[in-house]
């Protein structure tokens, strides 16, 4: 996640939109994978804008960001409190 908002945050070249697009998609396999759909939907949606190329690809990404990163805070209290 943190790496994922550094590209954003950063500068919008090619390399760093690659690099987003592909850590979302490894996202999108690890969330499904282990059963957290929301952050697999999130991630997808991540790499489709990306893809995309649409103008509001910051705002789109920024939401989806917020909301992966919420998801992850909520999975790891959730397994704190089971350890």
């Amino acid at each position: 996640m943190r790496e994922m908002q550094t590209a954003l945050d950063g500068d919008a070249s090619s390399e760093a939109l690659e690099r987003l697009s592909y850590l979302a998609h490894q996202l999108k396999g690890s969330g499904g994978s282990y059963g957290y759909q929301r952050i697999s939907a999130d991630a997808a949606e991540i790499e489709k804008a990306v893809e995309s190329g649409d103008g509001s690809l910051a705002a789109k990404v920024k939401q989806h960001v917020e909301n992966l990163r919420a998801e992850i805070d909520r999975g790891t209290k959730e397994l704190s409190a089971h350890a």
